[in-house]
């Protein structure tokens, strides 16, 4: 952020408050095959949900379309509420058909898309050699092998419900960060790195101030691209390291972390909350805006 004192400072600020009103790093160990049952648990038994969800990872064996068709997404996500769907270069023709069809675009909007690059051919954050991915009904996607090698990760943000930059701001803060991302050059490929990098993880802290962040990564990554815990989330994998998670600490947690506001359902009947990251004057002063 050399040049840019305003938005370095902004992003320490944002940095600051995400981390004071942060609950405990939980991680849920569990066989992929377990996530929509346990999922719909949370949703059935305690009714939880989250604000941010992001399912997937840096890894290439993981197997979204028929997670994404199962999951209840559309129980678990808060309304407004916003997803983050990482994909390779390779398969990402599949997953924008998915996200434009009739069952998805009816409760999910796709907004932004984000990417990744990696910078070393050996990091093991590095995409293979495939080219195109494959699509169960027309067999390759594009033509066969490209002249350029597809490096690159790519996220879906989608939206679900209303929420408007220009007024919104206690829930969402727009262009704090850029929509490409660069592997920092001081990763060294010998140290172990995490199947999400931090900076993918400030992004969607960056951008939403709401408290309740889930990650699902739906498949094992390996012992080289472990799955580690941060503050602030609750992360499902059947890597991840630590298995502490408890629903009624973290709705606890909550609680006592979260600016707590309440608003009116779609009824007018019930009021629902909303569990906020506060934000400051110097941070609401810094912040870019949209023109009124």
């Amino acid at each position: 952020m050399e040049g840019y004192p305003r938005l370095q400072r902004l992003k320490e600020l944002k940095a600051k408050q995400v981390s004071n009103h942060a609950t405990t790093p939980f991680g849920v160990r569990i066989e992929a095959n377990q996530m929509v049952p346990t999922l719909n648990k949370w949703v059935n038994d305690y009714g939880l949900q989250f604000d941010v969800i992001m399912i997937g990872a840096l890894v290439e064996n993981q197997f979204l379309l028929p997670l994404l068709n199962s999951l209840p997404l559309y129980k678990l996500c808060a309304k407004p509420g916003f997803l983050f769907i990482w994909s390779t270069s390779a398969n990402i023709k599949q997953l924008t058909g998915l996200l434009n069809g009739d069952r998805w675009n009816k409760k999910f909007r796709r907004s932004e898309e984000l990417v990744f690059v990696p910078i070393e051919e050996n990091s093991p954050l590095f995409p293979s050699g495939v080219n195109d991915g494959f699509h169960p009904d027309h067999g390759k996607n594009g033509n066969g092998q490209s002249l350029m090698r597809r490096n690159q990760w790519h996220c879906w943000m989608c939206i679900t419900g209303t929420v408007r930059r220009s007024t919104d701001s206690e829930l969402i803060h727009c262009n704090v960060d850029t929509d490409l991302q660069i592997e920092s050059p001081a990763s060294s490929p010998t140290v172990y790195s995490n199947a999400v990098p931090e900076s993918i993880y400030k992004v969607a802290e960056n951008f939403s101030n709401s408290n309740r962040r889930l990650h699902i990564v739906p498949c094992r990554t390996g012992y080289k691209l472990p799955v580690k815990l941060r503050k602030g989330w609750v992360i499902m994998s059947p890597d991840v390291l630590v298995n502490n998670f408890d629903p009624i600490e973290y709705e606890t947690q909550l609680h006592s972390k979260s600016y707590m506001k309440y608003k009116n359902s779609a009824n007018g009947q019930q009021k629902q909350p909303q569990y906020l990251v506060p934000q400051t004057s110097e941070i609401d002063s810094l912040r870019p805006k949209s023109p009124n």
